[in-house]
């Protein structure tokens, strides 16, 4: 049998193995890994990081602080360990700057875990740092979002021409003592086409200035009465196209909501055309109620609903259903991920209720926003 003192030895031999294997592993990742403890200490490095870092050697027990000069996108220095130190749950980041003494600097992927030695067990705890240099990504997304605005910006008035001459074709036609029906639906077709072009415009021009982080809010003080009225006003023309009633609820304890009025009208605009276009009987259903320091703002309807595994995408990027009705409207799949842009820079939480066959809920809670 082996003595006590053989076991130890075989312990620590084996423990050293694992030590080195964990070593290897983390140094043949192409990100940088780094690993500090509670106080923010760095624990451990691989060679990616240090060559991210630009640095031949970061000693253990350093402060974080001293190895990550971290700049945001207004040249302010950030204190990562303060930030992911207050965080319950993991910290990503493609905003963050990394500067070096030199003056130069590179974007950086930044993900922060919390972890803990022993699970479900007390005991010493830190966190894994994950860097990625994006240098190259973030030129590419500014540059293709620099092509987005200029081309938006030059195509609008071409598409407005276009518009406004085949708005006149049709009131010239409309004149004719004798009617062609090809020569009718021809021209509203083409008219169709225009303004979902004039659409897609808009929307890409709103995604890349929300991209670019170049949309400023204007506070104001918003009378919700009048914007649910005036929304219902707007669009009960191209409900009652497809027999559809829109019906409004408003609290009436409502007081004036301080945020950005452009903004709330847009996604409850976006919300509400998206309502008309899916639903084929029945109502619509705008509505607000007073919460505490905000308002809740619904647009509810009877339409085709959404299914669970569509609900979970509807903010994506260029998503569009697979749902035959959803394919036979035209769209882009850009409205409703410019709408979560913007319920972002409001600071405002939005909730989707819908299913399949059922219809669908899009429930918005707007903050107060506070000016000073």
């Amino acid at each position: 049998m082996l003595m006590a003192d053989q076991m130890g030895t075989i312990n620590n031999v084996n423990a050293a193995l694992e030590h080195e294997r964990l070593t290897s592993l983390i140094n043949s990742m192409a990100d940088g890994v780094m690993a500090i403890d509670e106080f923010g200490k760095v624990a451990m490095t691989n060679g990616a990081a240090l060559n991210i870092l630009d640095i031949n050697h970061i000693p253990i027990g350093q402060q974080i602080g001293k190895v990550l000069n971290i700049i945001n996108k207004q040249n302010r220095t950030v204190d990562l360990f303060e930030i992911v130190s207050k965080a319950q749950r993991q910290f990503t980041s493609r905003d963050l700057r990394l500067a070096y003494a030199s003056g130069e600097t590179v974007s950086l992927y930044i993900s922060v875990s919390p972890v803990r030695l022993g699970y479900g067990h007390e005991g010493n705890h830190g966190y894994v740092i994950l860097l990625r240099d994006i240098t190259r990504e973030k030129s590419l997304e500014e540059e293709r979002d620099e092509f987005i605005s200029v081309t938006s910006h030059e195509l609008r008035t071409p598409i407005a021409i276009a518009e406004g001459n085949i708005g006149n074709a049709q009131f010239l036609y409309d004149k004719l003592p004798q009617k062609n029906k090809a020569i009718s639906d021809a021209l509203e077709q083409a008219h169709m086409q225009v303004k979902f072009l004039a659409g897609l415009i808009n929307d890409l021009a709103t995604l890349s200035r929300a991209e670019r982080s170049k949309l400023d809010i204007a506070v104001e003080a918003i009378n919700v009465h009048d914007l649910i009225s005036g929304l219902s006003d707007t669009y009960r023309p191209d409900a009652e196209v497809k027999q559809l009633k829109i019906v409004t609820e408003i609290d009436p304890g409502l007081e004036a909501l301080q945020s950005s009025q452009l903004y709330v009208r847009e996604i409850l605009q976006n919300f509400i055309t998206n309502a008309i276009k899916y639903t084929e009987k029945g109502h619509i259903t705008i509505g607000a109620q007073a919460k505490h320091d905000g308002v809740e703002f619904f647009v509810s309807d009877t339409g085709i609903g959404i299914s669970k595994t569509d609900k979970e995408k509807v903010f994506d990027k260029f998503f569009r259903s697979e749902d035959y009705r959803t394919r036979a409207n035209s769209g882009t799949g850009l409205g409703l991920y410019v709408t979560s842009k913007l319920i972002k820079l409001l600071r405002a939480k939005v909730r989707v209720e819908s299913e399949l066959n059922h219809g669908s809920t899009f429930a918005i809670f707007v903050p107060n926003i506070q000016t000073q």
